[in-house]
């Protein structure tokens, strides 16, 4: 794959939407790396992968039927800020 790899360019020669997208640093220097995008990994589906037998191989878990609580779950810390378990 060909790539074109620019160091040190300061965050104000950047395009707006660039720039943008980094907050509101200022007097900082990026490395802006440049890639042509794989034609075949944008034409896949989620059709593409319903052969698959490993997909949605969780989607019967009773205790995944609501995502957002049980990724914030398995993200809390073992320990609360007093030293004791986190139940």
């Amino acid at each position: 794959m060909n790539a074109i790899v620019i160091e040190h360019v300061p965050l104000a020669e950047l395009p707006l939407a660039w720039r943008e997208k980094l907050g509101t640093m200022h007097d900082v220097r990026v490395t802006v790396r440049i890639e042509a995008e794989d034609d075949q990994a944008q034409g896949q589906s989620a059709s593409a992968f319903a052969d698959d037998p490993l997909f949605g191989m969780w989607r019967d878990r009773p205790d995944m039927a609501d995502v957002d609580s049980y990724v914030r779950d398995i993200r809390a810390p073992r320990f609360n800020k007093d030293g004791s378990r986190n139940s």
